[in-house]
């Protein structure tokens, strides 16, 4: 019975939800720490900030390390992740809610349709996308020294043009997390794979944010 491809076809098809309900669950549980890490941090200085974007981005180091030992010690690490991002980017929120409230929301809709979106396109499609995300890899390499260039030269409709194209590497990103999930038969994985959509969605929404504060 066990051998039996149709009984293996079933037992795959119901990991694979199990294994999408654990991430989808992990992302959602990190977006709310990163709420709670973006409202404690309200008043925190921009030297905090950057502390704790550091710490953080040694928590997400820490996470693959972590991943191959224990899925307790990752979802863990996760969290804190997930408040320290909240901390790191509260002068960032606190900025554009000063200006128009209304900002988050609209960037905050606006990230959730794309993610839906593209999301479903990459884990619905059959098409091997690991190209697709070299390409989008190598692309925002060249969109981050792009905005390093903004930093000291003023282009025209800069900061537009910096958020369209990296919501059109991000959409490539998007979909080849989403297939990786669907293609993903590890359990102890989903730390991982949450983590890298929930730094998907944050990134569209800045852009979002970026487009909507009309910041250039």
């Amino acid at each position: 019975m066990y051998g039996n491809p149709a009984f293996q076809g079933y037992a795959t098809q119901d990991r694979t939800r199990t294994l999408f309900g654990q991430v989808m669950g992990l992302v959602a549980l990190t977006s709310g720490f990163f709420a709670l890490g973006a409202y404690a941090g309200r008043n925190l200085s921009n030297g905090a900030a950057i502390v704790a974007y550091i710490v953080a981005f040694v928590c997400l180091l820490s996470m693959n390390f972590a991943a191959r030992r224990s899925a307790v010690a990752s979802t863990v690490l996760l969290m804190v992740f997930g408040v320290l991002l909240g901390v790191a980017l509260a002068p960032t929120l606190s900025y554009y809610a000063s200006m128009d409230p209304r900002i988050l929301w609209q960037a905050g809709g606006a990230t959730a349709l794309f993610m839906a979106g593209f999301g479903a396109a990459g884990y619905a499609t059959r098409r091997d996308l690991s190209a697709l995300a070299r390409i989008c890899f190598f692309a925002l390499i060249a969109l981050i020294i792009f905005g390093i260039v903004l930093i000291f030269v003023h282009i025209p409709h800069g900061q537009l043009v910096y958020s369209i194209i990296g919501l059109v590497i991000f959409a490539g990103l998007v979909m080849f997390d989403f297939q990786r999930l669907r293609r993903t038969k590890d359990m102890n994985a989903a730390p991982l794979i949450a983590a890298s959509i929930f730094l998907d969605a944050l990134n569209v929404f800045l852009f979002f944010l970026r487009i909507f504060g009309g910041r250039d």
